[in-house]
């Protein structure tokens, strides 16, 4: 994925389908992919729901969008964030989007910006649905951007990197068969593949693909606590204090 500290990025939250608790947070996190240099707010704020919403807006400088519902069972919301959306793709201003709910109608809208060369992150809840999730180039769950925050710590024994989070995926063999077709697919002829590539790889294969969901802060400690299966090897880059870490599948 293009990851690119000057990359414009567009952000567009639906109110209705997100909690106000960890703007702050999920603004942070968007920083570390791009400069969001539009941010603005969808929602009804004549409805009591989203009250929460108004000290995080000034606090943050997120433009609040007034949508009135118009009937009952329709979301005018998410009518009024695809129409806004396609007017700031039309005027070419960013270079991405940051989708934030967890509403499967913003799958089309995903898919139609990629399709226009736009780099797309959504931002959403553990409950989002699949279809929405795999529209992005990245999905982020707000259950683990909030981790610090979240009194329940959670820790295993090969946990390297303990993370406070509300609740940890198991590392399975669905799991493990997904790291291990990605260290192949980019694997020299000796088997060594270079961790961050694998990592790009498996974003691109399950874009909600964090460490942070299996209790890890990063990419390598999760490699190293899986032993049993990879051999990591840390490489040092000639004048420099930088090392490459590369990882090969146990034979």
């Amino acid at each position: 994925m293009r990851e690119k500290k000057d990359l414009k990025l567009a952000v567009l939250i639906d109110a209705d389908n997100i909690p106000y608790s960890n703007i702050k947070g999920m603004l942070d996190e968007i920083a570390k992919l791009g400069i969001p240099t539009i941010k603005r707010i969808y929602g009804d704020w004549t409805k009591p729901t989203v009250s929460g919403w108004k000290p995080a807006l000034l606090e943050h400088a997120i433009t609040p969008i007034q949508q009135y519902s118009y009937t009952t069972g329709k979301n005018a919301t998410d009518s009024a964030m695809i129409i806004d959306a396609m007017d700031i793709l039309h005027s070419e201003k960013v270079d991405g989007f940051c989708l934030v709910s967890s509403d499967s109608d913003f799958t089309r809208l995903a898919t139609r910006l990629r399709e226009s060369g736009m780099l797309v992150i959504g931002i959403g809840e553990k409950k989002t649905p699949n279809p929405f999730i795999v529209a992005c180039d990245k999905f982020i769950y707000i259950e683990i951007i909030g981790a610090k925050d979240i009194p329940k710590t959670t820790t295993t024994k090969t946990t390297s990197t303990p993370v406070q989070t509300a609740e940890i995926d198991s590392i399975d063999s669905k799991f493990i068969k997904l790291l291990k077709s990605s260290i192949e697919d980019i694997a020299e002829d000796d088997g060594w593949a270079f961790l961050a590539e694998v990592g790009a790889l498996i974003i691109k294969k399950k874009p909600d693909f964090d460490p942070r969901n299996y209790g890890f802060s990063k990419l390598t400690p999760l490699i190293k606590s899986l032993k049993k299966y990879f051999d990591v090897d840390e490489r040092e880059v000639e004048k420099t204090h930088i090392k490459h870490i590369y990882v090969k599948i146990k034979k």
